[in-house]
């Protein structure tokens, strides 16, 4: 679908350039000579590289529709993590370097939403929020309780985080999987 230059919004899929692009970042702008424009900053969907680029209400670019589709996390196989679509039961491998350091996070049976371009995926979401056990966490140094203090622990998936000090080893918490930061206990 082709959209004008100055519809681009965060968030757009755009094929630029013989690429996908995501735009980050839009800005519009209208100087005193000459005519308006939005600048952008594209980021590839594929390999992650950034680009910023102008693009006048007049030209036009194809806007790009992705394909989102419900996945359930079944198992890890060596280096691949393994989902099945939840409507066809199709089974669908994907690279442990794909989903990135979140893949600690991936539970059995967890529903994920991968999005894919011309039947290829290019993208995964997690959910936002997991509960995980903590494993291992320092004791409480008595006396450090004037200030808020946090302190180091270790998740049953072997990554650490920050948590207040009334946390233990063996309690469960909500962890947010995006910025890897403790939220609460878990009920």
């Amino acid at each position: 679908m082709k959209i004008n230059g100055n519809e681009i919004r965060p968030g757009s899929v755009l094929e630029h350039d013989g690429g996908l692009w995501v735009a980050v970042k839009t800005q519009h702008v209208k100087p005193g000579k000459g005519g308006a424009f939005a600048q952008v900053e594209l980021k590839n969907l594929l390999d992650g590289t950034k680009l910023n680029e102008r693009f006048r209400a007049s030209e036009t670019v194809e806007e790009v529709r992705l394909d989102l589709a419900d996945y359930q996390f079944l198992y890890e196989e060596g280096e691949m993590l393994v989902f099945m679509d939840t409507e066809s039961f199709e089974q669908l491998e994907l690279a442990k370097d794909f989903v990135g350091d979140r893949a600690a996070f991936l539970q059995d049976g967890m529903m994920v939403t991968v999005s894919s371009y011309d039947g290829r995926p290019i993208g995964i979401k997690l959910p936002g929020q997991v509960v995980l056990a903590i494993a291992e966490a320092d004791p409480v140094v008595k006396g450090q309780t004037a200030a808020s203090s946090y302190k180091p622990a270790v998740m049953e998936n072997g990554i650490r985080v920050m948590v207040p000090p009334f946390i233990e080893a063996g309690e469960k918490i909500l962890v947010d999987t995006n910025e890897i930061t403790y939220l609460r206990r878990a009920d």
